[in-house]
């Protein structure tokens, strides 16, 4: 699964600390965190329809991401809204966008390590794209096909997956490893051998028309994953948290996969093995119209 160039792209204005430049002159300094040292925060943002749906959830996420670093001085929530919606109008964008909005440390004063070299305050990228939820064209009829990863997710006394940074290496190696096997994504199992998540996604199974996921401790709170469990909550869905192990994934009557680029897409397959009959099943369509229902009737309006 390779995502297409969108045309529209092409001239997009990304919005650094405020400016607003050419996709092909942007640019952060050498001296930046995220070049030093991947040392920032993130979160992945969709537009439905003039609004962004669960953009409270994200920036409190960022927030609370960068705070757990660290970093001395944090935009306010309604300064990151503020260059959100000038991003948008500026490249005129009011739906079906995602937007990629990091937080870095900021510029240190001289290369190195130490967050005290930092002296000028955080950089704030903006970075607004037509783009399609990123599974849209890979589900199809037969739905994504997985593989599980040799690399582990952390433990949260290694680097606590509930912390949203840029490091993002082990996520790297894990989908490299995807491409080869001709997989859409990688199963990250945490050290115990457990489902943790994907590589990019939380993971559901439903079993017996019960809704599973896995305890947030090797993978964080997904918010599309804290949707689905709250649609569940309200429609009488059976749900639970749980270790998962992989024999319960292949024995499972469904699977799916959740995250704000990729909404809710159903697994037809896991290392070669289908998923239930290999079709989409009742219960994650149910979710998927839920939730569909959910992104058209919620949100914060930033446009339009």
């Amino acid at each position: 699964m390779l995502q297409t160039f969108d045309e529209r792209n092409r001239d997009i204005l990304i919005n650094i600390n405020g400016e607003l430049i050419h996709r092909d002159n942007a640019g952060v300094s050498p001296y930046d965190s995220l070049v030093q040292g991947g040392d920032g925060v993130w979160e992945g943002l969709r537009v439905y329809d003039g609004k962004i749906f669960k953009l409270d959830e994200h920036l409190d996420r960022l927030r609370r991401s960068a705070k757990a670093l660290d970093f001395q001085v944090i935009p306010s929530r309604d300064e990151l809204v503020e260059e959100i919606k000038k991003t948008l109008a500026a490249n005129s964008m009011t739906d079906n966008v995602h937007i990629r909005l990091t937080l870095s440390r900021g510029v240190k004063i001289t290369s190195g390590m130490d967050p005290r070299l930092n002296q000028s305050g955080p950089t704030l990228i903006v970075l607004a794209e037509f783009k399609a939820p990123v599974y849209a064209d890979s589900v199809g009829d037969t739905g994504l096909s997985l593989m599980t990863s040799s690399i582990r997710r952390f433990p949260p006394d290694c680097l606590d997956p509930n912390i949203h940074h840029n490091n993002l290496l082990q996520s790297i190696l894990a989908k490299i490893e995807a491409n080869y096997a001709g997989a859409d994504d990688a199963v990250m199992l945490d050290q115990r051998g457990f489902l943790a998540e994907t590589n990019a996604t939380n993971v559901f199974v439903i079993t017996d028309g019960v809704v599973e996921t896995s305890r947030p401790i090797a993978c964080p709170e997904g918010i599309t994953r804290d949707t689905v469990l709250g649609l569940c909550r309200v429609n009488g869905i059976p749900w639970r948290e749980r270790d998962i192990s992989m024999t319960h994934v292949y024995n499972a009557d469904e699977v799916f996969t959740t995250g704000t680029m990729g909404e809710l897409a159903w697994v037809g397959r896991v290392d070669g093995r289908a998923i239930g009959g290999g079709l989409i099943g009742p219960v994650t369509q149910r979710l998927k119209e839920l939730f569909t229902v959910l992104t058209k009737t919620e949100g914060v309006r930033v446009v339009g």
